[in-house]
């Protein structure tokens, strides 16, 4: 038998960083994308964001890719907010960012995850961004 902790915290946003998720529906998506992990044989430990990206907390399997779960949030994601508008014009960027984290990390994550809202009053999702890939030693490259 394997043991795996994979925990990875995945950011993605709307496609041109619109702020295309109303606030009304962030609950309903969050939860939503949450089934599609269950669903798909992985676990969303916390799901959140504002209007212009989204935050997942994942557990992943041995057996589950990360591309692939990104993929079937994204794409199941997507689909099921533009069947929720007559508009039909929700999309993701298709670039994603995955950070992994350690089980110490695990309640820290799940919190800042959870409080997107009062954590972006003081800092955009561009700044929030760079901080990340600097934090993680990655090159900044514009999109």
């Amino acid at each position: 038998m394997s043991y795996v902790c994979l925990l990875v915290h995945v950011v993605f946003s709307t496609k041109g960083r619109l702020p295309l998720i109303p606030s009304h529906m962030e609950p309903r998506l969050w939860a939503f994308m949450g089934g599609i992990a269950r669903k798909n044989g992985f676990k969303a430990l916390a799901v959140g964001g504002v209007a212009d990206h989204a935050h997942t907390l994942l557990s992943l399997p041995a057996t589950m890719p990360l591309a692939k779960a990104v993929q079937l949030i994204k794409a199941g994601s997507s689909k099921w907010m533009n069947d929720q508008s007559e508009r039909r014009l929700f999309a993701w960027q298709e670039t994603y960012g995955a950070f992994s984290i350690g089980i110490a990390q695990l309640p820290a994550t799940i919190r800042y995850i959870q409080n997107q809202q009062a954590h972006h009053q003081r800092r955009d999702f561009s700044a929030e961004w760079e901080l990340f890939l600097k934090r993680h030693g990655m090159e900044i490259q514009k999109d």
